[in-house]
């Protein structure tokens, strides 16, 4: 028995680390895998990002946050465009909330014109190549327990290694 406890205490370093590394895995930050081209030029299908689960129990979703979302058995990385109770409109590639312009600070694909009101508890997520993507145009707005968490840091492959806001 005292050999088991001096093996413990000797090792006992590595133990709180790795429980400490399976803790923020499982609970804070997670790496996730871009599937397919619905957020490209800004990101690339099979890209690894870390998913940070935690961000918005203390932060509000904003517009143009990179998000994951999690329908059915199945995560999608999405922009959000629109927040709770926004009329949001596209004419001539150019964004409207509300009836007021909006400038963008990233690039995307051509939007072709729509408009759509978002519901009081949902979030209109759009997908960076508009023309290749599954997103609120089809799946409407998305509420917030679908939302998994934010994402813009991509891990892997290294030649992309970086913040992607």
């Amino acid at each position: 028995m005292e050999k088991v406890v001096s093996v413990i205490k000797e090792n006992l370093i590595y133990i709180i680390i790795i429980l400490i590394v399976l803790f923020i895995k499982i609970y804070i930050f997670s790496p996730i895998r871009v599937s397919g081209e619905s957020m490209h030029p800004t990101l690339e299908d099979k890209d690894i990002m870390i998913l940070n689960e935690y961000y918005y129990r203390f932060n509000d979703i904003k517009r143009f946050d990179i998000i994951v979302i999690k329908l059915d058995n199945e995560y999608i990385i999405k922009r959000v465009i629109g927040l709770p109770g926004e009329k949001i409109e596209y004419k001539d590639n150019n964004l409207y909330v509300n009836d007021k312009k909006i400038k963008e600070n990233f690039s995307h694909e051509k939007t072709i014109d729509f408009k759509a009101n978002v519901s009081k508890d949902g979030y209109f997520v759009l997908g960076d190549n508009r023309v290749n993507s599954t997103d609120s145009r089809v799946l409407g707005a998305i509420t917030k327990d679908k939302i998994k968490g934010k994402t813009n840091l991509t891990i892997f492959p290294f030649n992309r290694l970086g913040d992607k806001r």
